[in-house]
C-alpha cells in the first residue's frame, strides 16, 4: 500500500493485493481499520474474522453441483486457444471507457420488457448489452459457445437460511457464476432472454453449488488456469468508495481499478461509480479489444444507445 500526498492537500491510496489472501471487500475493511486508527479510534469499526474453514474443500470432493458452464473445463473442452482476444499482442489492443449516465440507462431499459426493466440492475443491463456487442465485434462463428462470467459477492447473502459469510471475514468470499450460450443465441434472442439467464445463474448459487465450486478450485490447484476462450469477465466495483472509504477527514473524489499489471487482469471489464459532466451519478465501464474489433464494438453500442 502506498499513500501519495498531493499539493492540493488531498491524497491518493494505491494498493496491490494478493487475491489468494483477501478480496476487494476484505482489503477495504483493512483500509477502513487504518483510517479508524488514524482518526483516533481505539478499536476498529469491524473486527477481523479468520474463519477459513467455511471455505474448506470436502474430502472426498464433490462437484456434482458446479455451475453447468464450468463443466467443459473439467473435460478440457472448448479450450482451443484460437480466441482472437488471447492471440492478439498487447500492443495491438485498445482500452476504452464507456460512460452510462441516467439518460443512457433509460435508453437501454427501453429495449427490455417492462416486467424486467424495473427489476433489472444497472450492472445486469450494461453487462448483457456489452457482452452481445463485444461478441459480435470479435467475429466468432455462430455455432461457437461464448460465456460471460461475473463476480457475485456472498457477503450479506443468506444461503438456505444461513449467513454465508460472517461479518469481518476478509478472505475471498466471492463466486463467479458463468452463463454460456452460442453466438447465434446471443445475437438472435431478445435482450430480455440474456438477462433472464444471468439472473437465473445468480439464483442458482445455492449452498451446495458454493461447496462444489470450492471443491473444484481445490481439485484444480495442480492444473494450469482455466482457459478463458471466448469468455467475457466482468467485475462490479461500484461499491468501492461507499461507507468503506469515508474516512471522516476528507471527501472521497474517486476510486476504481486501473488497467495496469498483468495482461489477464486487463481482460476484465470493471464497472466503476462516477459522475458525468452534469454531476449525475453514473457508471463507467472499461473494455479491452483488438483495435479493429473496437471500431465495430463502438458501432454496435451506438445502436443500443439510440431510442
Amino acid at each position: 500500500m502506498q499513500v501519495t500526498q498531493l499539493k492540493c492537500g488531498g491524497f491518493v491510496i494505491g494498493l496491490h493485493m494478493c487475491h489468494c489472501i483477501a478480496d476487494g471487500f476484505g482489503i477495504l475493511q483493512f483500509i477502513k481499520t487504518i483510517a479508524d486508527f488514524g482518526c483516533g479510534e481505539l478499536i476498529p469499526t469491524t473486527l477481523p474474522v479468520w474463519k477459513r474453514d467455511i471455505f474448506t474443500a470436502r474430502m472426498p470432493p464433490s462437484i456434482a453441483h458446479v455451475y453447468p458452464a464450468y463443466k467443459p473445463f473439467l473435460h478440457g473442452l472448448e479450450c482451443t486457444e484460437d480466441d482472437v482476444m488471447l492471440s492478439t499482442p498487447p500492443e495491438c489492443m485498445e482500452v476504452q471507457y464507456l460512460f452510462f449516465g441516467p439518460n443512457e440507462i433509460e435508453i437501454l431499459r427501453s429495449h427490455v420488457p417492462e416486467h424486467l426493466s424495473k427489476s433489472t440492475t444497472t450492472f445486469e443491463l450494461i453487462t448483457s448489452v456489452m457482452w452481445r456487442c463485444r461478441t459480435l465485434a470479435l467475429g466468432y462463428e455462430s455455432t461457437q459457445k461464448v460465456r460471460v462470467m461475473f463476480t457475485l459477492n456472498t457477503r450479506g447473502r443468506s444461503i438456505n437460511g444461513e449467513s454465508a459469510v460472517p461479518r469481518g471475514y476478509y478472505g475471498n468470499a466471492h463466486f463467479s457464476p458463468m452463463v454460456e450460450v452460442t453466438v447465434e443465441e446471443l445475437a438472435a434472442k431478445p435482450l430480455g432472454h440474456i438477462l433472464e439467464l444471468m439472473r437465473q445463474v445468480k439464483l442458482d448459487t445455492t449452498k451446495d453449488r458454493m461447496k462444489s465450486m470450492v471443491d473444484l478450485m481445490a481439485l484444480w490447484r495442480e492444473r494450469s488456469p482455466f482457459g478463458m476462450d471466448r469468455t467475457y469477465e466482468v467485475s462490479d466495483t461500484k461499491w468501492v468508495g461507499g461507507n468503506a472509504l469515508q474516512f471522516g477527514k476528507a471527501e472521497l473524489v474517486a476510486a476504481g481499478t486501473p488497467h495496469a499489471g498483468d495482461f489477464t487482469s486487463k481482460l476484465i471489464s470493471y464497472h466503476t461509480k462516477c459522475k458525468n459532466k452534469d454531476g449525475e451519478d453514473s457508471t463507467v465501464v472499461s473494455i479491452l479489444l483488438p483495435k479493429p474489433a473496437m471500431e465495430k464494438f463502438t458501432m454496435e453500442m451506438a445502436f443500443w444507445l439510440k431510442k
